[in-house]
């Protein structure tokens, strides 16, 4: 077998650890530290996270209060620095903030501090916590030293209360898309084709935001697939995977086996260029050389969740990365292709055939592409996966670059069950959008791509977070 190439769901799909921290201030009830360090490591644990204590004894009731136990916290985080993905300030009670500064000054993870509430009837000197309070306090002097932490509502929050399990699953997500977008690299399989300059991109624009772009010629893929073996295991190996992973109708062998070579090809190159994201010029000469449409072989890269976009799409590539990190599932780029009849907050979203199967209703159906078919004469274009993109709950962004900075805008809706005719081709789904009118004309006016790209699940509150507040990215909004 050849060298695996990087993608999102090795690094996510691994058990998250937090650090936790607890806050004190001597004349609040001190003692109220050690039930909370019980009850939000359970609370963690039960989530499916990691939780990181400080030993106990290594401060007055296990938490910090003073400048020197601070210190004390920071030498425990690096010690355990590339271990730790997000740090979990809690507060029991008021909490000091010098020694706050003194302990996550220098975290370099995203950092959520929760509260405790105080509760009627527990009002008094050696009950009361104002941790209500405590929380302006620490986020004041944070602010004060550039200290980036991640807050969530409601205010002041139980470990038990239903609610902050969502702060913690959108606390992980913010912690995955911080990591895996603060420096990566995204390949360039082939130039922009000329007719394409809706997909322009400025390389300098996302190096100043740690994202490198490596560049390959569509000849090195050419002559990659010229040479690639079918009587290797790893050829086998692949073939019997796509075999299952599609119904392949009418492909001819030829066309298939090209399919099986030009998959690999793409793996070695991530893996030699230590890729973690792709974008392929998939027309035209894909189809010319070697008589096919690379989408089934993108759709099969984006269900692994490796974010591979079509039309040598960089910037939707990079969204498609932002996706599958705060998701943990696959992505894909799709057109805002057509209005859904009279539907104003609905359109159709479609692509020819990159879609994961997993964003499928069923399995899709390989054809040969009738567009190239028309151009070229037919069977040069055998690849696409055509089906319809499942009903689910979904984000969706996309990015530009333009005058040297990288800009987002993301939003959530609905993918539906609303019916498109059999005749319409490629691979579609109805979106629901609130709002879509205004969504669209954001998308005219600011010059964004006619392409958009979705991943399941509403992650709109950790988006927002990771991009915002860790990452510093340009975010434009509809009006």
């Amino acid at each position: 077998m050849g060298p695996a190439p990087r993608g999102a769901y090795p690094s996510s799909m691994k058990q998250q650890t937090f650090a936790l921290y607890f806050g004190n201030r001597g004349f609040f009830p001190g003692e109220l530290v050690a039930s909370a360090r019980a009850e939000l490591t359970a609370r963690v644990e039960s989530l499916g996270y990691r939780a990181l204590l400080m030993e106990e004894k290594a401060t007055k009731h296990g938490a910090v209060e003073t400048p020197a136990e601070g210190r004390r916290y920071a030498a425990f985080l690096e010690a355990h620095r590339g271990e730790v993905d997000g740090v979990i300030l809690c507060l029991p009670n008021f909490g000091d903030e010098t020694g706050a500064v003194a302990a996550l000054r220098d975290a370099g993870v995203p950092i959520l501090v929760q509260a405790y509430p105080d509760e009627i009837g527990k009002m008094g000197f050696t009950e009361r916590r104002d941790a209500f309070c405590g929380k302006f306090s620490i986020m004041d002097v944070f602010h004060q030293y550039g200290i980036k932490a991640t807050i969530f509502s409601p205010h002041v929050i139980h470990p038990n209360d239903p609610a902050f399990a969502d702060q913690v699953h959108d606390f992980a997500a913010v912690c995955r898309v911080v990591k895996g977008m603060k420096r990566f690299v995204i390949g360039a399989i082939g130039a922009r084709t000329t007719a394409f300059k809706t997909v322009r991109f400025d390389e300098l624009a996302l190096e100043r935001k740690g994202i490198t772009v490596e560049t390959i010629d569509l000849s090195e893929v050419f002559d990659r697939v010229k040479k690639t073996e079918a009587t290797t295991p790893r050829y086998r190996e692949r073939a019997e995977r796509m075999k299952g992973y599609t119904n392949w109708g009418a492909t001819p062998p030829e066309a298939f086996d090209n399919l099986i070579k030009l998959s690999l090809v793409l793996d070695d190159l991530m893996a030699e260029f230590a890729m973690d994201a792709i974008a392929l010029r998939c027309w035209i000469e894909l189809e010319k050389e070697l008589h096919v449409a690379p989408c089934v072989v993108l759709s099969e890269l984006n269900d692994r969740g490796i974010a591979a976009a079509c039309e040598l799409d960089v910037c939707n590539a990079v969204a498609m990365r932002a996706l599958t990190l705060a998701s943990q599932g696959p992505s894909t780029c799709l057109d805002w292709n057509n209005n859904y009849g009279a539907k104003k907050d609905a359109c159709i979203l479609f692509h020819c055939g990159p879609v994961p199967q997993s964003l499928m209703a069923a399995k899709g159906e390989v054809i040969d592409h009738p567009m190239f078919a028309k151009d070229l004469g037919c069977g040069k274009g055998w690849g696409c996966n055509v089906g319809r993109i499942a009903a689910f709950d979904m984000s969706y962004a996309s990015a530009k670059t333009e005058n040297g900075v990288l800009t987002w805008y993301f939003g959530e809706g609905k993918m539906t069950d609303d019916p498109i005719e059999k005749a319409f081709f490629g691979c579609a789904g109805v979106a629901e959008i609130p709002g879509l009118e205004k969504v669209l004309e954001m998308v005219a006016r600011k010059g964004f791509r006619h392409h958009v790209s979705v991943t399941k699940g509403h992650h709109g509150r950790a988006l927002q977070e990771a991009f915002a507040r860790y990452l510093d990215y340009d975010l434009v909004t509809p009006e």
